[in-house]
């Protein structure tokens, strides 16, 4: 994602440096609202957590100094070590995640489960990899070996897909744990107010906290920063006044030989409290994830300089305090604040935990987004909630889900412990599969030796190894929760996903053949009547069998066809420029075209209108193109389909001989639609009339008088100008999927219920593609798969 467009270049490479010094500190200061919302918040309940099982009974000095140590080494290796100064390097063109480790695999390994990729797309500019243009991975056995095995090749997808699950688990975790942990404060009061009022207040913060997701961050986004840096000015002056005041001495338990001493006095109730202790590091993911808002650079400074020592001294300081007061633990953080500012500190600490709440709500949006590009999670609505910030997105349908699911949690457990067995659980595997990945793409994209994967994954599997397995422990105790949850969404994206593949696989064995299509002749043996039919199809090759079922009981179509396939390609975004592939599926008489429109994982398909005015530019500039070109014109007389090309827009501007007469809205003059009776044109206005939501923009296209223009050009642009003016009809198919009869028991609960319940209950493909009703013709078809 590009950072900082528009903004002149200085032509000194000292002003350059500085220049790029001071962008990276505005990112780096804006960050903090955005990627340490849930990792600053989580002194609120470390200690309250490690110490609430069976190391209560080892509550000694020297306990809670090998705490502490325990916590600096973790946070020194895991967020510093790994994902600062290695995993942060992993971006796929800027965006980071769990999805950009995938995508960088399926780039430069033969990984993905659907065989629509094409050569075409690996001409995208953003396909490369890195500030090299000729990136080309060598190949080795390994990639030879997975691209080879499709059941290796499903693992893989399952594990990412069990990874994004989790990071769901933690949109419903964190803001319970957060809120309730923020609550607890005022049970440290004199007010001291019950149990069941402490809930009630939480649930009602957090059911105003998902109301107003609906708004889009970006309406208190200027808030979030300063909220969160003066909440850790805060944390790291009460951690300094606690280390100065109650026990100095805290500064020796940075050496590790007190984490051997800590596992040694405590044994086995040590190893179980480690699942309290990892929750440190809650939230050290999202610098990865949100990396696509911001720069590695920006976000390093920030958690380098600011994030890193504000925790340290904190749990430092919060240790000092429960050595010199070993009875205080369930609520460590509140009691260890000095009483002239503790509700300052309060009001800040709650307003801090619904920012780290709000941050993994959107990255939860995020994250269903990108499964759905994957082709692995039903069709939602995605809302754009910022016209200034390209990733702030507001999924209504998932938004309720976690409301619902993040109440049931927090009166289920009512407890902070317990969520936090759950929480711990949730980061801890997807550290675990980040890690995973990242030694794939060490060998794979950084084409880097074997070798030094291994000792990669070797030495952070074991750190990491060792949290989990406490984590796993403390399953009976609140961990099943983020297993339930991932197991569930796990099968909805699994069904959907084979659902998908097993359809796609039969669109492509049953398509058309051409050369009955081109046996037809021009007409195709049909009345060809006036407009533009646009045949909507997954496939990106071939002609669709609904086109054949639509033709076979209306002997009628229109006299362009267009088939288009909406892809998404393994890129975090596509240009522009680059989105509109253009080819010809027949000799020029036919007057049928192909359109693949292509999407990255990022990418929103935003309801703009202009869709057919773009589509009508694009092939126009094809149509030209193929003229002035011999590798196109060599193409038509092949009897397949041509060459496909990428029309940009620039390109467009400068030579299209389409002159664009204006903006006209639906319904405001009859014009457009010279070609359609009255009677119809009557009816589409009333129609309009009562759906003004439904009205589109649209433009006249006339062409330019130019004396050296091919004829045949000129009579098939005429042709598509006609066309266009007598309307647009979109056809799509409307499709029901079931299992043959031979299939298994298994296959037919996956597709017969599982799939068909998910099809009926998602919204439509017409709905997601944001296409008027008014010209939709649906083509019902069985697919026995």
């Amino acid at each position: 994602m590009e950072q900082g467009s528009g903004i002149s270049t200085p032509s000194n490479p000292s002003q350059l440096s500085r220049a790029c010094l001071t962008r990276n500190l505005i990112l780096a200061y804006q960050s903090f609202g955005v990627v340490y919302g849930d990792l600053s918040t989580s002194p609120l309940y470390v200690y309250s957590s490690t110490f609430a099982g069976k190391l209560q009974k080892h509550r000694t000095e020297e306990v809670v100094f090998g705490a502490f140590s325990l916590i600096f080494w973790t946070f020194t290796l895991i967020p510093l070590l790994k994902y600062v100064f290695i995993v942060l390097s992993a971006d796929d063109n800027g965006e980071g995640g769990t999805f950009a480790l995938y995508s960088l695999l399926c780039r430069h390994a033969k990984l993905s489960l659907l065989p629509n990729q094409q050569a075409a797309d690996e001409e995208l500019s953003a396909y490369r990899y890195g500030p090299s243009s000729n990136a080309v991975v060598a190949p080795c056995q390994l990639k030879r070996f997975l691209e080879r095995h499709k059941t290796l090749r499903t693992i893989l997808l399952l594990v990412v897909l069990f990874g994004a699950c989790m990071v769901i688990g933690d949109g419903v975790l964190t803001p319970a744990i957060s809120v309730l942990s923020s609550v607890s404060g005022l049970q440290v009061t004199e007010a001291k107010l019950t149990n069941g009022t402490l809930l009630l207040i939480a649930c009602a913060i957090l059911v105003g906290l998902f109301a107003l997701q609906h708004c889009g961050t970006h309406k208190v986004a200027f808030m979030f920063a300063p909220i969160v840096i003066i909440w850790l000015l805060s944390i790291f002056s009460i951690g300094l006044y606690n280390i100065i005041h109650w026990n100095p001495r805290i500064i020796c338990a940075i050496s590790p030989h007190y984490v051997i001493k800590f596992l040694r006095v405590t044994g086995k109730d040590g190893w179980l409290s480690l699942g309290g202790i990892l929750l440190s590091i809650t939230g050290t993911e999202a610098m990865f994830a949100d990396l696509g808002h911001f720069t590695a650079l920006s976000i390093r400074i920030a958690f380098a300089f600011v994030i890193y020592p504000c925790l340290v001294v904190q749990y430092m300081g919060q240790a000092a305090f429960l050595s010199k007061n070993l009875d205080l633990f369930p609520n460590s953080f509140y009691d260890s604040i000095p009483d002239p500012v503790f509700w300052p500190v309060f009001v800040i600490a709650t307003l801090a935990a619904i920012v780290g709440s709000q941050a993994v709500i959107t990255a939860t949006f995020s994250i269903v987004k990108q499964c759905h590009a994957l082709g692995c999670f039903p069709r939602v609505k995605v809302v754009h909630t910022s016209k200034h910030i390209y990733g702030q997105i507001y999924i209504p349908e998932i938004n309720w889900i976690l409301m619902v699911l993040t109440l049931s949690i927090t009166i289920g457990f009512r407890d902070t412990t317990l969520i936090g067995n759950a929480y711990g659980l949730a980061c801890m595997t997807v550290m675990f599969t980040t890690t995973f990945l990242m030694a794939l793409v060490i060998v794979f994209v950084w084409q880097k030796s074997i070798l030094l994967a291994a000792s990669f994954l070797i030495f952070f599997w074991s750190v990491e190894g060792v949290y989990l397995s406490a984590a796993i422990i403390k399953v009976p105790q609140g961990g099943w929760v983020p297993l339930v949850l991932s197991a569930f969404f796990m099968i909805v994206m699994f069904v959907w996903h084979y659902g998908t593949r097993k359809k796609y696989n039969f669109d492509l064995h049953n398509k058309v053949s051409l050369k009955w299509l081109l046996g037809l002749g021009p007409s195709l043996g049909i009345v060809r009547v006036p407009g533009i039919g646009l045949i909507y199809s997954e496939l990106a090759t071939g002609v669709p069998a609904i086109f054949s079922h639509f033709v076979t009981n209306l002997p009628a179509f229109h006299k362009v066809l267009v088939f288009v396939c909406v892809k998404s390609v393994p890129v975090p975004y596509v240009s522009p420029e680059e989105r509109f592939l253009i080819g010809r599926v027949c000799p020029r008489p036919y007057r049928m075209y192909r359109c693949i429109v292509r999407y990255g994982y990022k990418d929103i398909q935003k309801d703009d209108g202009d869709f057919e005015n773009q589509l009508i530019l694009n092939i126009a500039e094809f149509i030209q193109m193929e003229a002035e070109e011999p590798q196109f014109s060599s193409s038509e007389s092949s009897s397949v389909d041509g060459r496909l090309a990428v029309i940009s827009t620039r390109t467009i501007q400068s030579s299209l001989s389409l002159i664009v007469s204006g903006h006209e809205e639906i319904g405001t003059s009859n014009s457009i639609y010279s070609s359609k009776s009255a009677t119809l044109q009557s009816l589409r206005s009333v129609y309009e009339d009562e759906n003004p939501q439904l009205r589109r923009r649209q433009v006249r296209f006339q062409l330019s008088p130019s004396p050296s223009m091919d004829p045949r050009v000129r009579e098939e642009l005429i042709d598509l100008i006609q066309a266009k003016e007598a309307g647009v009809a979109y056809i799509m198919g409307h499709s029901y999927v079931k299992a043959r009869r031979s299939s298994s028991y298994l296959k037919k609960l996956v597709i017969d219920i599982g799939y068909s319940f998910l099809r009926k209950n998602c919204r439509g493909p017409s709905v997601a593609l944001n296409i008027p009703h008014i010209s939709l013709i649906e083509v019902g078809m069985i697919y026995y798969v």
